[in-house]
């Protein structure tokens, strides 16, 4: 258990979509909540992130950081490191930032070992790697 996540909403930020968890109440157990798709050349919708994390609510936010297979950051992991800052200054809330290599590998095979198919559920998908990111930190730090 682990009160100090209670309530956070994970986010796992992607080009395509933004995969969402929140942690229930008493930190135990993360579940998907959801996705946001993006379209191509628009700004982060971090207005949309903060409607939910207002509606599930979030008392902080953890933000996958997509790094390379040696652990190094990227291009892409400044922009999510951006976004994930600003969350911060405009919700006053805590971001905590976490590794999220292989969330999604983790995500694919437990919806395919709860007899699920993944094909054109790419969202879903997306939702349940926030999940497994979220299960992670509420684990480790709990």
């Amino acid at each position: 258990m682990n009160a100090g996540l209670a309530r956070f909403l994970a986010v796992d930020y992607g080009e395509k979509r933004v995969g969402l968890a929140i942690a229930d109440t008493i930190g135990m157990i993360a579940s998907p909540a959801g996705f946001i798709a993006r379209r191509a050349g628009k700004r982060a919708p971090i207005a949309e992130i903060m409607r939910r994390a207002e509606a599930l609510e979030a008392r902080g936010f953890i933000v996958g950081l997509p790094l390379d297979g040696s652990g190094n950051e990227t291009e892409w992991t400044a922009e999510v490191r951006r976004v994930g800052d600003e969350l911060g200054k405009r919700t006053n809330l805590p971001v905590r930032f976490l590794d999220e290599r292989y969330t999604t590998s983790a995500s694919l095979r437990t919806i395919r070992e709860m007899n699920g198919s993944t094909r054109g559920r790419k969202g879903d998908v997306d939702a349940m790697a926030a999940a497994v990111l979220l299960q992670h930190a509420l684990n480790v730090s709990g």
